[in-house]
């Protein structure tokens, strides 16, 4: 794979080290954004899934409230 050097700001490295638990600053930084891609596919998944219905014609069923 490719890799990239970008430069940070230190502190802002460090918080992310401390909040990952990640001793490492490039695995840290690598572990959130590998998580933040993540999500955004999750999210993308969801609203697919959702959207579905409208786009084949199915009956679209009221999704349980939550809370």
């Amino acid at each position: 794979m490719a890799q990239v050097n970008i430069a940070l700001d230190a502190e802002l490295v460090v918080e992310v080290m401390v909040l990952a638990g990640i001793g490492n600053p490039q695995d840290a930084v690598e572990a959130v954004v590998r998580d933040y891609i993540a999500r955004g596919h999750r999210t993308e998944a969801r609203a697919v899934s959702r959207d579905e219905p409208h786009r084949t014609g199915e009956i679209v069923r009221p999704e349980p409230q939550q809370g």
